[in-house]
């Protein structure tokens, strides 16, 4: 019997109430693996909710405390990060080593997030006018929003989550229904780590889950990563609802090769760019400008390259994974 993931909700997993389910592939077999439970507008408020209730508490809760967890989830994701790069691969495709790198760079905004009593810093002013001194504040939201892709289960969450979680506010994320299991364990190691309940939640879904993010009174901000078109949709509708909104579209990157080039070294990014992570990242490099006379060259030590790149299941030692 193929298995369900749940939502995660209030720090345990949530069937909650809508029975939707998307099935999740593994690309290198082409089988389902699981399915996914998609969740309805009722099921969005519901976490929302709960988000909304844990709010006050982790606020009020010291910098301290509120640093303390997030260095045990630090430790817990440096840890056991083989295992998040297995669910990676699975899900995703891309190569053990690619989803090795993807989680240590999401482990680099953990810590930059352990800075938090320093960044969450005010500025006073003394007597800008006469008998008057001018400070400010910086407080946490509420209850955010995030909005995921599926070509970077782990790094794009792990972009916005410590960061929001460690400035005081809750958060509700909606990871890619194609590769959701990522989320569901970042949650998990989260509360393990010590996190209170409510504080950190997932909500899997679709379009429905989607809009009810953007248009709930109670989510302050929203943060996005994925097309230049979903990107316009989010943008527009949730700042529509007064909410702040960062909505990242993708991006179309271009290699400049001048004649002077070390040509061995810019086919070896080229192909790197090209072909890591499956192919499927914003920042591969999809077009090459070479200023001649070097583009021949160039072509075919690239072409040498290509063909030796060994393609197939990701925890198998391949150069790169299924599509």
């Amino acid at each position: 019997m193929t298995t369900v993931l749940n939502h995660w909700i209030g720090g345990a997993e949530s069937a909650a109430a809508s029975t939707r389910t998307a099935p999740v592939y593994n690309p290198a077999t082409g089988m389902v693996a699981k399915n996914v439970l998609l969740a309805s507008s009722a099921d969005v408020d519901g976490a929302v909710d709960v988000a909304a209730a844990a709010f006050p508490g982790w606020r009020d809760t010291s910098q301290a405390r509120r640093q303390t967890i997030m260095f045990a989830f630090r430790e817990l994701l440096n840890e056991r990060m083989g295992e998040l790069a297995d669910i990676l691969t699975a899900e995703h495709g891309k190569v053990t080593s690619d989803a090795l790198g993807e989680i240590t760079r999401g482990l680099e905004v953990v810590e930059f997030a352990l800075g938090m009593p320093h960044l969450s810093k005010g500025e006073y002013s003394e007597n800008v006018s006469t008998g008057v001194d001018v400070y400010t504040l910086r407080q946490p939201l509420g209850v955010v929003g995030i909005i995921s892709p599926f070509n970077f289960p782990a790094m794009v969450p792990l972009w916005f989550f410590p960061l929001a979680i460690a400035a005081g506010n809750t958060v509700v994320l909606k990871p890619s229904e194609k590769d959701p299991t990522a989320a569901n364990w970042m949650a998990a190691l989260f509360t393990e780590a010590g996190l209170p309940d409510g504080v950190f939640n997932v909500v899997h879904g679709d379009k429905e889950a989607v809009d009810a993010l953007l248009g709930h009174p109670d989510v302050q901000s929203i943060s996005f990563v994925g097309s230049t078109p979903i990107a316009r949709y989010i943008y527009e509708t949730a700042s529509a609802h007064g909410k702040r909104v960062q909505a990242l579209g993708g991006a179309k990157n271009h290699m400049l090769v001048l004649p002077d080039a070390d040509l061995d070294l810019a086919a070896d990014a080229a192909v790197n760019a090209g072909f890591g992570s499956a192919g499927e990242r914003c920042m591969a490099i999809s077009v090459i400008v070479a200023v001649e006379p070097v583009a021949d060259e160039l072509v075919a030590k690239i072409t040498e390259r290509m063909g030796g790149l060994r393609v197939g299941d990701g925890l198998r030692g391949c150069d790169m994974g299924p599509l």
